[in-house]
């Protein structure tokens, strides 16, 4: 019985770590105020667009998991990387061998996102705005 309640409850708790939009306007809620009614909804529903500065962007995706400078011809952008968080399940079966012996053995693994997990999410900044949001499809 404890085995079946282990995944879920592990799967709670990780869903727990990450905040929602909702939790971060109210952690901003005087800056939140201040922007226009459009801006105000898109925060709300966890999305952004060009144009919205770093506060506005964290408000509405949360902390991004690393940020890095890109240099082109017009100059140099920040950019703010955001990876997947989502549980994943895999499992693996391999072969070892050595001293004489070898062994098969597998292995089942879950991961909350760790920080190999691939990026997902591209936020370009140029002169403090968002200049361009570069999404993967996988």
């Amino acid at each position: 019985m404890k085995q079946k309640l282990l995944l879920p409850t592990l799967l709670f708790v990780l869903a727990g770590c990450a905040t929602t939009p909702a939790e971060r306007i109210e952690n901003n809620r005087t800056a939140y105020a201040s922007w226009p009614p459009e801006v105000q909804a898109r925060v709300r529903a966890g999305e952004i667009a060009p144009g919205f500065t770093p506060v506005q962007v964290r408000v509405a995706l949360g902390e991004p998991d690393h940020v890095y400078d890109r240099t082109t011809a017009s100059g140099t952008a920040e950019i703010w990387g955001y990876r997947s968080h989502r549980p994943r399940f895999s499992i693996g079966i391999g072969v070892m061998g050595g001293g004489g012996s070898t062994r098969v053995g597998g292995s089942t693994v879950m991961s909350s996102g760790g920080p190999y997990q691939d990026e997902i999410l591209r936020v370009v900044f140029e002169n403090g705005v968002v200049s361009a949001i570069e999404q993967t499809t996988r």
